[in-house]
């Protein structure tokens, strides 16, 4: 390489040195920001397996019960029973005295 090419070469460089630092530090942020996303969901993945369908009260398995339409989850240890939202309401606030009485009756089983 004679002179010339080097200092065209090396004005290059100066010229176009803070575009280049630009660019690479861009990369790196989105690298490093689709890595925090990738461990951030991994964690909620493992958070949810420890917690999935656990008693709150106890820990032990849940298991998913129909009743008059709604899903329950009762524990299969202390017998506690648990609603998502929104299912509450349509068990009782949708229905008659007589109906809620009877779900009542088959909740705690008697």
């Amino acid at each position: 390489m004679d002179d010339l090419s080097r200092k065209r070469e090396d004005e290059w460089f100066q010229q176009n040195e803070e575009k280049l630092l630009e660019e690479a530090r861009r990369a790196r942020l989105e690298r490093e920001r689709k890595r925090g996303a990738r461990e951030e969901e991994e964690a909620r993945r493992r958070l949810k397996e420890l917690h999935f369908m656990k008693c709150p009260k106890c820990g032990h398995d849940l298991k998913t019960e129909d009743l008059d339409g709604i899903e329950i989850d009762r524990c299969t240890f202390c017998e506690g029973f648990f609603m998502d939202a929104g299912e509450l309401e349509g068990l009782f606030l949708k229905r008659g005295q007589s109906e809620r009485q009877g779900i009542v009756r088959r909740l705690l089983g008697i």
